[in-house]
């Protein structure tokens, strides 16, 4: 005998009577259902016949009755009659004739995408002048002189020239005065 398979004779016999798995993952691993590595001749036909028998039953169900020739109207609603007429009544379905031609008035294809490119040039230059830092607030007398003759005529001042007036003033302040506080 080898040394060879003196080792290997004794490693078998140590893994023989091994008291605890090798590894924790080899149990589940080692011990999986024989179903898994089985291939059954009979799943696609199983799954064949599933697919027939339903195909039939609706074929069936759509043979059995038609919702459009069964259907029926009350006799005593108010639109029975009007119903019954436009049911009996011969209409001229539209064909590919009655489809009008290409109207002459509208701009061509290429036009539509010239238009867009104007447009996503004006978008860019507005945001190019809009941009921060491009605009200040001066020289706005020449606009607060324009908005001051648009008001109309100017008032003398603060404090107001009737009586009325400063009566009612002083109604108000004295009775937005707070209350003095608790004690």
């Amino acid at each position: 005998m080898t040394v060879f398979s003196q080792v290997c004779l004794a490693g078998l016999a140590l893994a023989l009577f091994r008291p605890k798995q090798s590894w924790h993952k080899t149990s589940a691993k080692m011990n999986a259902s024989p179903r898994l590595f089985v291939m059954s001749r009979l799943e696609p036909l199983r799954t064949s016949l599933l697919v027939c028998a339903c195909a039939a039953a609706m074929l069936g169900a759509c043979a059995i009755s038609n919702p459009f020739v069964t259907a029926s109207v009350d006799p005593a609603s108010p639109i029975a009659a009007e119903v019954a007429a436009k049911a009996r009544a011969s209409r001229n379905y539209p064909t590919f004739a009655d489809i009008p031609s290409v109207p002459s008035d509208v701009r061509p294809l290429p036009a539509f995408g010239r238009a867009a490119d104007e447009l996503e040039v004006a978008g860019v230059e507005l945001v190019r002048e809009t941009a921060p830092g491009t605009w200040t607030l001066t020289g706005t007398e020449a606009f607060a002189g324009r908005a001051r003759d648009m008001a109309g005529p100017e008032t003398t001042g603060p404090e107001s020239t009737t009586a009325a007036t400063e009566a009612f003033a002083k109604a108000q302040r004295a009775r937005a005065t707070p209350p003095p506080p608790p004690r």
